[in-house]
């Protein structure tokens, strides 16, 4: 799977070496592919095609590049590379196609079809339901002959008076963390495979990249929404930190205890025990907004008219958390940039191995891994990302100290969507248009940060990191996605969140259950046809759908895990 078969066939009477380096790969050293011995002797060897490749081919005896080529090739394609001699000029490289290659996204576009017409028919027929109901002689059978099924009863009655209950619920904010759990979920379990649902090398975003700010994002909007509830109830500060202190304790233990247990590992080793993690960050993340919101949140909003500062109030009024919010992030700015890291260049965001031209091999992630090495030691995440396509040596964890400042930063800005629910209630066109707003501002500030480059901004988008340029950018991202739901779901009704409000309404269950079973049967099972991404993608895909199944199953029976 994701490989090619490419065969060297050299006909010069001299050895020649084979080098590539993939063009994902920032500013990286060129590796040894294969050496092939002269007079048309051939070599073949396996390459990954997940990415562009650049590979040349060099003379060892004149020591230069013979020649230079930059292609896709395609997963289980057969390719010969011809290196022959031409009179008076220097030598050439053709290529030719000796199997021609699989189509590696074709299980994708067969899901994504079964997912598009399974979507569809739970729209359809639910339709025509509420349409066969509507005509009064059927709709006088089925009320009378179903009387005694409550459950049908009271649906019949809501499909004739959907406005009669109004859920207190924001459903938009349960399908949000929901569609967010059920996509880091696929992940998790490979994502059939493909690069693009894994996270990225280093700089960059994939759909794996996405999820976890996601979460963060939706844990400011909910404590907005609750902790303004329950001072409104009369709840005391007191209460309000015990509750605070309880569940961060709780998600801490957890991520800490049980999620370091892996059924493939074995018992738990002190010696690769990981004392970060994604639990305990957002429970760190969570404790901190929640101080924010205690201490210096509003329990009123102030009905004041004619004043300049009305359009911002929902800033201006919180401005002690707004202080300490940029105080973070200047800390932030301050240690990455300006922090010195021993044998590393000042401010470097790399990610080091093979990576600026080999330079700095030791210097994967800078200030931010400079400091989890001094508080951690090696218990930390053992395989970043950049491992594998960097060559790096050196552990890195992408929930390390310095990245949890740019959390909380993310949930910031979560707590600003729940305040203006809060401040524009009942005004719906007032809520979606200062998030687009916020979305248009995030989006401009991390098109400048990035430069709309990979690599070559003042502060590149990088998940590992949790740079400034990837907060804003996922901030842009979560107030688009969460009032473009908000609009579907909560003002017109269109969509009731299913199945993604499930999930979302149990999703400390799903997540810590699929953390710990699913590497069991039926979630998953040992692969025979790995060579495609076909039984990858289906067994990601069947994994996923029995957690949503089952927090469907949890959901009708009323049974939802708080902490």
């Amino acid at each position: 799977m994701d490989q090619a078969l490419l065969t060297f066939h050299n006909q010069l009477i001299e050895e020649v070496q084979v080098f590539y380096t993939s063009d994902y790969c920032y500013k990286c050293v060129y590796q040894p592919l294969v050496s092939v011995q002269p007079n048309n002797k051939n070599a073949s060897t396996k390459i990954s095609t997940k990415f562009t490749l650049t590979i040349q081919v060099e003379s060892q005896t004149r020591n230069e590049t013979l020649c230079r080529w930059n292609q896709t090739y395609m997963e289980g394609g057969h390719y010969s590379i011809w290196i022959m001699p031409v009179a008076f000029n220097d030598p050439i490289c053709n290529h030719s196609v000796d199997k021609r290659p699989n189509n590696p996204h074709l299980p994708l576009l067969v899901a994504a079809l079964l997912l598009a017409i399974i979507a569809l028919l739970s729209v359809v027929i639910p339709f025509i339901n509420r349409k066969r109901c509507t005509s009064t002689f059927i709709k006088t059978i089925c009320c009378q002959k179903y009387s005694v099924d409550n459950e049908d009863a009271h649906a019949c009655e809501t499909a004739h008076n959907p406005g009669k209950a109004k859920p207190s619920r924001l459903l938009s904010l349960d399908t949000f963390r929901g569609f967010s759990l059920t996509v880091m979920v696929f992940v998790n379990y490979g994502g059939g495979g493909y690069w693009f649902f894994q996270h990225a090398p280093w700089n960059g975003l994939t759909v794996a990249d996405l999820v976890m700010p996601w979460f963060v994002f939706i844990i400011g909007t909910s404590v907005v929404l609750a902790f303004n509830s329950m001072q409104k109830r009369g709840v005391s500060r007191m209460q309000l930190l015990r509750k605070i202190t309880w569940r961060t304790v709780v998600l801490v233990m957890l991520g800490f205890c049980f999620l370091n247990y892996s059924p493939r590992d074995g018992p738990l080793s002190w010696s690769w025990l990981r004392i970060p993690g994604v639990l305990q960050r957002l429970a760190f993340t969570y404790f901190v907004l929640s101080l924010l919101q205690t201490f210096w949140g509003q329990k009123e909003i102030p009905m004041r008219s004619h004043h300049w500062w009305n359009p911002v109030q929902d800033v201006l009024l919180y401005w002690p958390q707004w202080l300490i919010i940029i105080l973070l992030e200047i800390v932030w700015l301050c240690i990455t940039f300006l922090m010195p890291v021993p044998n590393c260049p000042t401010g470097y965001l790399g990610p080091g191995g093979i990576g600026d031209d080999g330079l700095y091999p030791n210097c994967t992630g800078g200030a931010a891994a400079y400091i989890d090495r001094w508080m951690f030691g090696d218990n930390m995440y053992r395989y970043p990302t950049c491992k594998e396509m960097y060559h790096t040596v050196q552990p890195f964890d992408p929930e390390g100290i310095l990245g949890t400042i740019n959390s909380i930063v993310m949930g910031f800005l979560g707590m600003q969507a729940g305040k203006i629910i809060i401040f524009y209630k009942r005004k719906s066109v007032h809520i979606l248009c200062r998030y687009f707003v916020w979305a248009i501002i995030l989006g401009i500030s991390a098109a400048i940060l990035s430069k709309c480059t990979r690599d070559e901004g003042f502060i590149p988008v990088n998940k590992n990191l949790w740079s400034l340029s990837y907060v804003v950018c996922m901030g842009c991202f979560s107030f688009l996605l969460l009032g473009g739901m908000y609009f579907v779901i909560d003002i017109k009704g269109w969509w009731g969140g299913q199945p993604f409000i499930y999930p979302g309404m149990n999703s400390i269950f799903v997540y810590v259950g699929h953390s710990l079973l699913g590497f069991y049967f039926p979630f998953s099972w040992e692969m025979r046809l790995q060579t495609s991404h076909w039984e990858f993608l289906l067994q990601s895909l069947w994994g996923t759908a029995l957690w949503v199944l089952i927090a469907y199953l949890l959901y009708r029976k009323n049974f939802f895990l708080k902490i």
